[in-house]
């Protein structure tokens, strides 16, 4: 069948695409809707045509899936942030084991590899401790909000439902400063963005104005008021550029200390304005506990976490293991990382900056060090092939690997268990960021010899 743009049609959905919109299929050729539910009839307009899909807008849904409620937010589907808000959170657990098995059986091509059920947040709102907000002028007055899928157009939103109520009070004082929004079309104006992150277990707060010039002055009057809603740290930071990069390295801080601290169980965690942290400070114990637990480590164990970033997981070894190794190729991280070590007073703990493909063939090769497991949590890209290559080589018992993308997940678990070298164990999706698409992944490998 040969569709047309603007054409309109009755479908049934019938399953969920990757990031959580629904398909409907005409003679097997998909068609994805945003907003809709497998079990949903609905009325649709063909909005783009391709040789091996389509996309479309919902007219109007016929019949509606057990499975929909009401979303919290006013913008929820306008806003590019939250795709999944429209489906009750236990379905959205299973969607998400559901992707993570479909990527290891197509991609990794393993076949009865037991997924285990998604480990969902004790509560899916208000998690976000990082939150960066887009201004921008509207009818002669600042909007702040969030951008729409695949645009630059900021949807006003100032309570975000799953990040702190504080930070609409936050907003709103900022606002009565009057400073001139940034046009992103001109190039003019002042406030570009206003970044917040919480500590939520120390109640620090770090608001961060992104400005398109060398310095801004504020108030008194807003700096007293910020601080009396909690806030502990004020940063300016220079963006002069015509760039989507939102952070530049020209930080100053105002007010207030040059961090916030945030805790992951009883150990202390420095966070500066560039410093990455996961944004659900929950979740990610449980993350943690779940990736220890799995690898099972024990005080005569030595261990490698390559992709270490500031050290978080690598603290969180060293309390069990005889002795961590972390690699990350951020040299900041690494100052963070060492920092944190020290702060936690863990001496067991040693840092080196590089990449991890050619770091952990130096640990092993020149330094003899023989790991017992090695954790990978590489970017959404995923590990290197020289350093699966170099695991393959040093087979260590266990490789532990931690991964926001089940795509590139089962890309690499394929090179690793070619030649029979490893064997998969366990595959554990702990759900880090409820009402989106996303999903991390722990998985455990053991050598078979």
């Amino acid at each position: 069948m040969l569709l047309k743009k603007n054409q309109e049609l009755t479908v049934d959905i019938t399953s969920l695409g990757i990031n959580g919109e629904g398909i409907a299929k005409i003679d097997g050729y998909p068609i994805f809707i945003k907003g809709v539910l497998p079990g949903e009839k609905v009325n649709i307009a063909i909005t783009k045509v391709t040789k091996n899909f389509s996309y479309a807008r919902v007219l109007n849904i016929l019949s509606f899936s057990s499975d929909r409620e009401d979303p919290l937010c006013p913008v929820a589907g306008k806003c590019g942030g939250c795709t999944l808000q429209h489906l009750k959170y236990d379905a959205q657990l299973i969607f998400k084991r559901d992707k993570v098995k479909n990527n290891i059986e197509r991609i990794g091509g393993f076949k009865n590899i037991e997924i285990e059920p998604t480990i969902g947040a004790s509560s899916p709102y208000k998690y976000r401790n990082k939150a960066q907000y887009p201004v921008s002028e509207k009818n002669g007055e600042m909007i702040t909000g969030f951008y729409a899928e695949n645009s630059h157009r900021i949807v006003p939103c100032e309570n975000c439902v799953i990040g702190p109520e504080i930070n609409s009070k936050i907003i709103n004082i900022l606002k009565k400063e009057n400073i001139p929004p940034y046009s992103e079309e001109k190039h003019s104006g002042l406030l570009r963005h206003i970044v917040i992150r919480h500590g939520f277990k120390t109640d620090d707060i770090m608001v961060i104005l992104v400005i398109n010039a060398n310095s801004l002055m504020l108030s008194e009057e807003c700096i007293t008021e910020l601080k009396k809603i909690g806030v502990t740290s004020i940063f300016v930071c220079s963006n002069t550029k015509r760039t989507n990069v939102i952070l530049s390295n020209d930080i100053k801080c105002i007010y207030g200390e040059d961090h916030i601290t945030e805790k992951i169980e009883d150990l202390n965690f420095k966070i500066s304005p560039l410093s990455f942290f996961q944004v659900n400070t929950f979740q990610t114990e449980v993350l943690y506990s779940t990736a220890l637990g799995l690898a099972d480590v024990t005080p005569n164990k030595t261990v490698i976490d390559a992709y270490c970033g500031t050290g978080t997981i690598s603290l969180f070894i060293a309390k069990k293991a005889k002795k961590v190794y972390g690699v990350e190729i951020v040299a900041e991280a690494i100052d963070c990382a060492k920092e944190n070590a020290k702060i936690n007073n863990i001496n067991n703990a040693e840092f080196f900056v590089g990449k991890s493909e050619e770091i952990v063939p130096f640990l092993c090769n020149e330094k003899g060090i023989s790991p017992d497991i090695v954790f990978v949590d590489p970017p959404r890209k995923g590990c290197d092939a020289s350093l699966l290559e170099m695991l393959k080589k040093v087979l260590p018992d266990k490789i532990v690997y931690i991964s926001c993308d089940s795509a590139t997940l089962a890309r690499d678990l394929k090179i690793l268990c070619q030649d029979n070298d490893y064997k998969i164990e366990k595959v554990q999706p702990v759900d880090m960021f409820p009402h989106t698409a996303h999903i991390e992944t722990v998985c455990l490998l053991s050598r078979k010899s």
